[in-house]
């Protein structure tokens, strides 16, 4: 899918206003100098990277890549979008200098990854926050807002009409007609899913007893593979409300719901209102380790509470000499003001500078 520029998406990110900045010289001095707020720029290498994994970090990945490499002569970076799974089985095979992942590393894979890691472990940086947005499409309600419970509900099949009880408590305000509610979930495995139903089950627990699982539990609703099938889907009939990454919302053109956060706000999508729930986000990780656990209650005003953070997870040592540079240089320019101001045209939210500047450390000592 082509993503086109969202001027209301740029104007909310995080960052200041960067000025251009370029890759450093073969002897690693900077040649560009620093961003706006410090953040030196990456050092060129060259070289081949190869890595895989999540795909909701398809569109940023491909936006670094481009950047790095029209200013890195002689470096070629593939990543391949074949899921969270498959991209950590890589990386434990071997075949990937890193992976993506929307999730952390289950506690069975951690030493499997880590033996691929001399002298070191495998960790976890957190590079992209892809805010999860609840599409509608209600003829005559332009304006929607649910607190968790009532989502849950809907998702659960427990809420069927568009003029339910609930739903009317949550927008009093709001002329919702009698249309029965179509849900729509994807078919296919992924971490949208996961974390989608994990804000759920976190949330309104009395109404979503299915857990959380890459894989759709509940029963009822329609299922269509990807974010770009489910607002497909939602976007050709009247009654729908289904679950996506940002940018396919925005690219429809469809209408996102507002949803109840740890204080009773109703939060609006943006850049913003995500950076704030990840802001509040717990690392669990110790040292450059930065594996985070979500608030999915944040109690942070104004915070959007739905949002997934994918990792790129790397050897924090052991990384072969002649892949260190580049794997440090290329993941460099992702973590910088500059590779992070970039994810807003596309549907992303950058990452908070309180944790910008931790995983720009974290790569600057990888060894």
């Amino acid at each position: 899918m082509k993503l086109q520029r969202h001027g209301t998406i740029a104007c909310l990110a995080l960052t200041a206003v960067l000025g251009l900045s370029a890759c450093g010289s073969d002897n690693n001095e900077p040649a560009g100098g620093a961003s706006a707020s410090g953040s030196a720029a990456a050092d060129c290498a060259t070289g081949t990277l190869n890595a895989q994994g999540s795909s909701a970090q398809k569109n940023a990945m491909a936006e670094w890549i481009k950047a790095y490499q029209q200013k890195c002569a002689g470096s070629t970076i593939n990543y391949e979008p074949s899921g969270s799974g498959a991209g950590i089985q890589a990386f434990i095979a071997g075949t990937a200098d890193f992976a993506g992942s929307d999730s952390a590393l289950k506690p069975e894979e951690q030493p499997q990854a880590d033996a691929k890691c001399t002298g070191g472990k495998a960790i976890h940086l957190p590079m992209v926050i892809g805010p999860v947005a609840v599409a509608y499409n209600v003829s005559g309600v332009d304006s929607l807002q649910l607190k968790p419970a009532t989502l849950a509900k809907i998702f659960a099949g427990k809420v069927t009409k568009w003029d339910d009880p609930a739903i009317k408590t949550d927008n009093p305000d709001a002329k919702l007609p009698s249309t029965t509610i179509q849900t729509v979930h994807r078919s296919d495995e992924s971490g949208t899913t996961d974390n989608f139903t994990k804000f759920l089950a976190k949330t309104a627990g009395a109404d979503w007893t299915f857990e959380n699982a890459k894989a759709w539990k509940a029963p009822g609703g329609t299922g269509a593979k990807g974010s770009d099938g489910v607002a497909s889907r939602v976007k050709g009939a009247d009654g729908s409300i289904g679950y996506m990454e940002w940018s396919f919302a925005e690219n429809a053109g469809l209408n996102m719901a507002k949803i109840g956060n740890g204080v009773g706000e109703f939060a609006a999508l943006t850049a913003e209102s995500a950076g704030k729930t990840i802001a509040g986000a717990t690392v669990e990780g110790t040292g450059d380790d930065l594996k985070m656990s979500i608030d999915y209650n944040t109690k942070e005003a104004g915070a959007y509470p739905i949002v997934l953070v994918t990792y790129e997870i790397v050897c924090s040592k052991g990384l072969a000499a002649d892949k260190l540079p580049l794997v440090k240089g290329f993941l460099a320019h992702a973590a910088s003001t500059e590779g992070q101001s970039a994810l807003t045209e596309l549907g992303y939210a950058p990452l908070p500078e309180t944790v910008r500047t931790k995983v720009e450390a974290a790569v600057k000592n990888l060894s």
